[in-house]
Order: structure tokens, then sequence, then C-alpha cells
């Protein structure tokens, strides 16, 4: 079975906790803070694995979670790192978040590998705390969380030359005369469900890869059928080839099929026009065929595409058609079609709210303060000085960190540690 949408579900490592613990020994009762770091949490890695052609695995499997980070130990010791989760996807894939439908990574080269989640970072042990006026910290701090995605994977195949047109019109046996694929054939609509592959080899500048995609009907742009199933894959198509039914066995026009198929294309992605194009007047061994050609070639030949008559039946007229093809690609400027990443928020850990914080008491009269927007405060204000010392009581006052550390019971005297900084409260 062919799958090339899933949607699963993957969340990295948590960091492991940090350690509070002192140094012991045979004649040593009070030894400084020994507590070693947590492990950082694992990561969630996407690889291209060349010998994937489908998301079939996706199917049964939907939850994907690294490990998490140990917890750091006595003696300095730091936990160890969670492992990563490698998740192997085809050449192709594009992965989105599913909220935003933004695009995350396109994974298109063999071996190719992204890290779409940052396990969470390992929290400090009680060592780290240490200072000349407070030499036993009993606090250490936390390991981080990672983020978590619903995430959509999108298989866009990649090929130089794609088979475009109507259901029935015989893309599926143009590509088995003209390569090594061999799809199931059959003389009934739809008869192709999922997108084949082939390779041209020949007496041409290159090989390249030609793809059936399956048949489009009008409307397919706004989803009727299986179009936005099958419009995917034209995405990376280089040059289309609009394979026609000129004699007409289905009915309808064979002009019009074309301009309902562009327009169809346009709808899904206006630059897909931009792309060279040729039609495929197929099936000329019927009669009225001729009439049907002259027509195409009339509409079709002012706008500069070539039409090629041919019976892919009988094998007749392909070789000048992929001849024409292989031509185009020789000039092409263009590599495989890349989506652009637009998903800019990858940090290691949870983003926080810069203005959030929190006060700990961690024994009677030392207070800890912690927040990422109070260690930044910290970070760029010069507390030395009398004006940088004005600006860091005014932040926690309106912060409303002084407000919080009266609610958990600070006394003047107390102490109060924000990060590396230390100080005596007084209100």
């Amino acid at each position: 079975m062919f799958v090339d949408r899933v949607k699963i579900h993957i969340k990295g490592g948590r960091g492991g906790n940090g350690c509070v613990s002192f140094y012991r020994a045979k004649y040593i009762t009070h030894g400084g803070p020994d507590g070693g770091d947590g492990g950082k949490g694992g990561d969630i890695v996407f690889v291209v694995d060349s010998g994937a052609s489908t998301l079939m695995d996706f199917r049964y499997k939907r939850i994907f979670k690294a490990e998490n980070g140990s917890d750091g130990e006595k003696k300095n010791r730091s936990g160890a790192d969670g492992a990563d989760i490698v998740i192997k996807v085809p050449a192709g894939t594009v992965i989105r978040e599913a909220v935003s439908n933004k695009v995350m990574a396109d994974l298109t080269q063999p071996g190719e590998s992204r890290v779409i989640i940052k396990g969470g970072r390992g929290g400090r042990g009680n060592q780290h705390f240490a200072t000349p006026t407070r030499q036993a910290p009993r606090y250490c701090e936390a390991g981080k969380e990672a983020k978590e995605y619903d995430v959509i994977l999108e298989l866009k195949l990649i090929a130089d030359v794609g088979l475009v047109g109507m259901p029935s019109a015989g893309k599926s046996t143009i590509l088995k005369m003209a390569t090594n694929a061999n799809p199931k054939i059959a003389a009934y609509h739809f008869t192709t469900l999922s997108p084949n592959l082939g390779v041209v080899r020949g007496n041409f500048s290159r090989d390249f890869v030609l793809a059936d995609i399956p048949g489009l009907i009008e409307g397919a742009s706004e989803g009727v059928g299986l179009g936005h199933d099958f419009l995917r894959h034209v995405e990376r198509t280089k040059v289309f080839i609009h394979v026609v039914d000129a004699g007409a066995i289905e009915g309808g026009d064979p002009v019009e099929n074309v301009r309902t198929i562009n327009a169809e294309l346009e709808k899904y992605n206006p630059s897909l026009l931009e792309r060279p194009m040729i039609i495929a007047a197929n099936k000329m061994d019927i009669t009225g065929a001729e009439e049907n050609f002259d027509k195409l070639k009339a509409a079709f030949g002012p706008e500069g595409i070539k039409v090629f008559p041919l019976s892919a039946v009988t094998n007749k007229g392909i070789d000048k058609l992929i001849a024409e093809a292989a031509k185009i690609l020789e000039d092409y400027p263009r590599d495989i079609v890349i989506f652009d990443e637009d998903y800019d928020e990858f940090v290691d850990e949870i983003p926080e709210d810069l203005g959030s914080f929190t006060v700990t008491e961690v024994e009677k009269g030392y207070f800890l303060v912690e927040g990422v927007g109070v260690e930044k405060m910290i970070g760029y204000t010069n507390i030395e000085n009398e004006q940088g010392f004005a600006f860091f009581q005014k932040y926690i006052r309106e912060k409303g960190i002084v407000d919080a550390l009266k609610e958990k019971g600070i006394k003047d005297g107390d102490t109060v540690r924000i990060y590396d900084l230390e100080f005596e409260f007084i209100d």
C-alpha cells in the first residue's frame, strides 16, 4: 500500500534533575556540595532512508518519545543523556507542524538528517550554587521539559518529469513503455490509485525519473475525488507531459481536457504553470484522432507548447516524446524544488513566559527566585553601580517579586538568591 500522508506525535526527552549532595569521607563530616548535573533529554531526529518509498510504517506507530535524561548523582557525577529517537522517512518528505501547517523541514537527499526537537536541558546540581557566604546550598535545578508536537508527514515524490492527465488517458502505459516500471494497468477509471516512478535510460543526455501521477479531474484542487492526494506529487516535478486521449474514447474534448488540468494545477499552485509542458496526444491509432491532434496543435502551438502524436499501446512516437523531455531537462536551470522552512520556534526548551517567575523558600530565612526574564535582567544589569542597582530594585517591585516574597513570609534580614546574586532583604 502506498501511504503518502500521516499524522504523528513527537516529544523530546526531559532533562534530568540536578542533585543535592555533600561530600562525605572519613574525618570529613561537613564537606562541600558535590551534587551532579542532570543529563540532557534525547532529541527527535528525522533521517532520510534511501530504502524507503512510502510512509506506510507510520500507520502502525504514531507516537515517538525520546528518552529522558538521568538525574545527577553525588560526587559531582552527571546523569546520563537520554537516547535520541531517530525517525526514518523517504526522500521527499515534508514535515509540517499540525496546528499552523508551517514547514519544519523538507528532506530530499539520501542520508539527510534534521533535529526537529532538542531534548530538555539537564538541571544543575547544588555544587553550582555555593557562594562564599552560603557554602551548603540545599537546592538544585529541575530538568527542563522538551517540546512536543503533532506533525504532518507529507511525501512529495521527487521526479524530473511528471505524466499528468485525465483518468484512462494512457499515462501508466507510457510509463511502462518508457521505463523499467511495471504499473498495474486496466481498462477502467482510476486504475492508478497511487503514483508510480520509473527511470528512463537510453540514448539521452542523462537518465531521469519519470512519474505517473494518478488521473486528475475537475475540482481536484478543492479536494474533489483524491485531488489533494494526487496534486501534492506534482509540486517537485520539473517538466509536465500532458497525456491526452486524442481518440476521445471516453468522450470529451481533448483541448478542454488539457485546459481543465491546467486550471487545477494553477488553483493548487500558480507557479506550476511556469514549468515546461509537453502534450502527448495518445491513442493516435483510433479513428478520428488526427482531427483532435490538429486541434491540439492549433490551440497550444501558439503558446509554445509542443504536441507529439503517439500510440502508447504500440510504442509508436514514445521515443520522440521522451527525447524532447530529456532535451528540456538538459537546459533546466533548477534543482529539486525545496519547500522553505517557515517554522522558526526551534529552541532547546519549551518557550517560557519572560515575565513569569517562581519564589521558593528552600530553607528557613532563605528564598530562591527563578525565571527566564529575571535571569536575563541580571545578565544585562550592572548591580554594582548606583543606576544599575536602582533599576534592579524597580524591576523586582514592578514585576511583583517583592510582593511574592512577602506572601511567602519573608522578613527583614532574610536572604534572597536570584541566580548568582545574593542579597539581604530589607523592605
